[in-house]
């Protein structure tokens, strides 16, 4: 009756990695209990996650080919476009966010186009308009952009409208930092870069002021929903971008989150049903609306009781 802060199955956000092939639910061996699917596979996890109340997935791909501007990523026929497609005309209810960056889909494993040895913000501008289209006719319900080139929000919303999308929304990666915790992830979705690392456009863990900027930045140029990555190791920045956030607040529970708690609960230190439960009810408690955590389905049933 006392209780301040409720965690719900509505809250839940649950990541997915799709791959070309056939009948394939690959192990993730740093993400225990997490796969890389085929499309038809795919199809059966989101009835799953369905079921069990959960009412929207993200989607990250690997695609079939990789080269220096991650064309495979606005393919009509590419992995991330198929599983949309799929997804939306066999379990409609389902909300389907997709991931927009070019670090899976680069051979170098960076987010955009490379420049002189690093990143072009403009140029990759171009291409992420370019993905964000290909996902809106395979009838995506939202857009994420992750890559954290400036302008991108703003740039994605123009090109949508213009071709008559405007019905999808935009949630930004506004407030990314460069992360450690993002290593497990990188074995999932085969997206570590080959040179040099990505302190260059993703955020300084030490900063906080910076990341209220990019919320107002992002916001000013059309964002829906706003996120803030990783979520533990940043709750104090979850806490003050809701203050000066109108719109929904989400927080990733990333991989390497995830990857602790499973490691703790497999060699028998933690509690890991306790851990994962009060994990995610900080992150709420914190002042996330929406949570993208791979603890989606083992949350559901134990906030169900099944």
């Amino acid at each position: 009756m006392v209780r301040e802060t409720h965690l719900s199955v509505k809250d839940f956000i649950a990541p997915l990695f799709v791959k070309p092939g056939h009948g394939t639910r690959d192990p993730i061996p740093s993400m225990p209990e997490q796969y890389q699917f085929s499309v038809d596979t795919l199809l059966m996890e989101v009835r799953e996650l369905s079921n069990l109340g959960i009412p929207a997935v993200i989607f990250f791909g690997l695609p079939d080919h990789k080269d220096p501007l991650g064309s495979r990523s606005w393919a009509e026929d590419g992995i991330v476009q198929q599983a949309i497609s799929e997804v939306k005309s066999a379990v409609p209810d389902m909300v389907v966010i997709t991931d927009l960056c070019f670090c899976e889909y680069t051979d170098h494993g960076h987010c955009g186009a490379i420049k002189d040895g690093d990143v072009d913000n403009d140029a990759t501008l171009e291409l992420l308009a370019r993905q964000a289209l290909s996902h809106a006719k395979a009838g995506v319900d939202l857009v994420a952009p992750s890559d954290m080139m400036d302008g991108r929000v703003a740039t994605i919303r123009k090109a949508l409208d213009e071709e008559g999308y405007h019905r999808i929304g935009i949630l930004s990666y506004a407030v990314k930092y460069a992360s450690a915790f993002y290593g497990p992830f990188r074995d999932a979705a085969d997206s570590a870069p080959q040179f040099g690392d990505r302190s260059s456009y993703q955020m300084d863990p030490a900063n906080a002021l910076e990341a209220l900027r990019e919320t107002e930045l992002d916001l000013a140029e059309g964002a829906d929903m706003i996120m803030v990555k990783p979520a533990l190791p940043y709750l104090d920045i979850i806490s003050r971008v809701r203050e000066i956030c109108p719109v929904p607040l989400a927080a990733y529970n990333v991989s390497g989150e995830y990857a602790m708690v499973k490691a703790a609960e497999l060699n028998g230190w933690m509690d890991g049903k306790r851990v994962m439960m009060e994990s995610l009810t900080s992150i709420k408690r914190a002042g996330a609306d929406l949570i993208l955590t791979y603890f989606a389905k083992d949350a559901a049933r134990l906030l169900a009781g099944t």
